[in-house]
């Protein structure tokens, strides 16, 4: 597990933090954003989504009521808000998992998401006034805030798929 912390005084810094991180995506990773209600995460999030390329990061805005937001950037990305749903079985309806590899997943509030998943979890502290402290934690094969040389083989931890459940789509997960 590979770690880095970043300290951010202001929203602007905050935003520049995501961008900087996305710059190093390759295009099949799932972001878990963790932290309290006004923390950043949608601000963090607007700073992926215009690392990935999206030419008006003022688009993105957090899924709280449509539960799920999609951008086309570089690549597609897929901005999941976990806030209003209660257990497993909710997130499960979403259909998340048809959503893996086929661009950047991004979830707010990743505290709720039960699935496991080889994904880049971010947590957002927040300090006194705008300061937030930003962590990023990531699997060996990604080094937060360095860009990717080569593609990943899956996005499951090991490559391997730790689940056994089939989407609405008849996908095996």
């Amino acid at each position: 597990m590979r770690r880095r912390v970043f300290h951010s005084p202001s929203r602007e810094e905050t935003f520049r933090t995501g961008r900087k991180l996305a710059r190093g995506f390759r295009g099949d990773e799932v972001v878990l954003l963790f932290g309290d209600l006004g923390a950043g995460k949608t601000v963090f999030a607007k700073g992926l989504a215009a690392g990935l390329g999206l030419e008006n990061a003022d688009e993105v805005c957090s899924p709280s009521y449509t539960l799920l937001n999609i951008y086309q950037a570089r690549m597609p990305i897929f901005h999941f808000d976990l806030y209003r749903l209660n257990g497993e079985s909710e997130i499960y309806d979403l259909g998340w998992e048809d959503y893996l590899g086929r661009g950047v997943v991004i979830v707010e509030w990743g505290e709720k998401w039960p699935f496991e998943v080889r994904a880049v979890r971010i947590y957002l502290e927040v300090g006194e006034g705008d300061r937030r402290t930003i962590t990023v934690e990531a699997d060996s094969g990604f080094t937060p805030g360095v860009p990717a040389e080569s593609p990943r083989k899956d996005a499951f931890s090991g490559g391997r798929r730790k689940m056994k459940r089939t989407s609405r789509a008849g996908r095996r997960y």
